[in-house]
């Protein structure tokens, strides 16, 4: 929803408040934190580990509450909307959040004590599903399976161009450094939000809009790093109410496409370790 935002709003000249951009970031960030617990928690259930998926899905619950609080979605963030969002944040968003950097940031050394240091899991992912750089590239696989490069960090979009932290990169290609990286980036998520919830500055939440938009003739496009990689918004407009052409680049169909490849040579019970590290999700392929 931000990339498609973004691409209509730039293809409009519409700029955005400083508040919104703040308010887009840190959304982005919860939802980046709260994809990857799930992803914790699934691929830890696929691999026997039943006690590390209570746990992912305990601390996702208090990610959920805050979104419920300000937009009314929990699964689905429907928030933005052209030239800002659909509602100002909520009351007790700031405290709420606050209260959750810390929390999280205390209790993620037990997600590591009970599956990370696991001898079972060590073997079940290291050297599992190996992704060669080359086939990386070729395959267009993004995000935590294929990470040479963060969008936050090439193409800086909303606020990340104002706040520090690392590109999580790693080299091997295998099971293991997939969940490593996302288990990584959940500290890094922290981190960006830390700088940002005390500083969101005041202004418009919403840019006054047409009900009918036109946008003008041209080919238009814009990219967000989500929780799985890259999606990108693809936008060809003839100036008429509807867009000529418009296609999304799917975060998911890139990472399917890479499974005949890597399962190769891999046994059966590997595909467990495979599929959950490459973290694709049905509908988002499925289209």
């Amino acid at each position: 929803r931000h990339a498609l935002c973004m691409c209509i709003e730039k293809a409009m000249g519409v700029e955005v408040s400083e508040r919104v951009q703040y308010i887009r970031t840190i959304m982005d960030e919860l939802q980046r934190i709260d994809s990857h617990l799930l992803f914790y928690s699934c691929l830890a259930m696929d691999l026997g580990a039943l006690t590390a998926f209570f746990y992912g899905f305990r601390d996702r619950e208090k990610i959920l509450d805050i979104f419920e609080e300000t937009c009314g979605g929990r699964l689905i963030m429907n928030y933005n909307t052209i030239g800002g969002v659909q509602a100002d944040i909520a009351p007790g968003f700031v405290k709420k959040v606050k209260e959750f950097i810390p929390y999280l940031r205390g209790i993620l050394h037990e997600y590591h004590d009970v599956f990370t240091g696991n001898i079972i899991a060590q073997q079940r992912l290291k050297g599992v599903g190996i992704l060669s750089r080359e086939d990386a590239i070729a395959f267009g696989a993004t995000g935590g399976t294929g990470r040479a490069s963060d969008v936050r960090k090439r193409m800086p979009y909303a606020v990340y161009d104002k706040v520090d932290f690392k590109e999580i990169i790693r080299t091997e290609g295998d099971s293991w450094a997939r969940y490593l990286i996302r288990m990584d980036e959940i500290l890094e998520s922290l981190k960006i939000i830390e700088q940002l919830i005390d500083n969101i500055p005041e202004g418009a939440y919403q840019e006054k809009m047409k009900p009918i938009i036109r946008v003008p003739e041209g080919t238009y496009y814009a990219a967000v790093e989500g929780s799985r990689g890259e999606f990108g918004v693809f936008l060809e407009s003839h100036g008429d109410k509807m867009p000529y052409r418009l296609h999304f680049r799917s975060t998911g169909l890139p990472l399917v496409s890479t499974v005949n490849t890597i399962c190769r040579g891999a046994k059966i019970a590997d595909l467990i370790a495979i599929g959950g590290t490459l973290d694709y999700v049905v509908p988002d392929i499925d289209r």
